[in-house]
């Protein structure tokens, strides 16, 4: 974990409550927070309070933190009215992959019929 990258990352600002964003859940460890350029009629991005730049930074102490993300990820589904009709967690870790924020997020998708294979 780059602690520096803290002081500038989006995603860390937005859990210190200096950057706005439509939170849709939060409690002492996770924030859920609607996608500014939704690819989907629910597009909910799931971030750990603490920065973590990517999966691939995060080990057997992180299960818990994990787990719980992913919980969260069922619960606003639920609250959001497509944990039935069915959503999508996607983790995109390292530029490869998609990652555009430097802070681990999954993306929680739903609101219509997702293709597969995604992109």
């Amino acid at each position: 974990m780059n602690d520096g990258a803290a002081d500038t990352c989006i995603f860390c600002k937005l859990a210190k409550g200096q950057v706005r964003a439509e939170i849709v859940f939060q409690d002492d460890q996770v924030i859920a927070f609607k996608d500014i350029h939704p690819q989907a009629p629910v597009h909910v991005l799931v971030i750990p309070r603490r920065h973590i730049t990517a999966l691939w930074e995060t080990d057997e102490s992180d299960e818990p933190l994990l787990g719980r993300m992913l919980t969260v990820c069922n619960e606003v589904a639920r609250d959001l009215g497509v944990e039935t009709s069915g959503y999508r967690v996607v983790v995109n870790s390292g530029p490869d992959a998609g990652q555009s924020v430097d802070h681990l997020h999954f993306h929680m998708l739903g609101g219509r019929t997702l293709e597969w294979p995604p992109g």
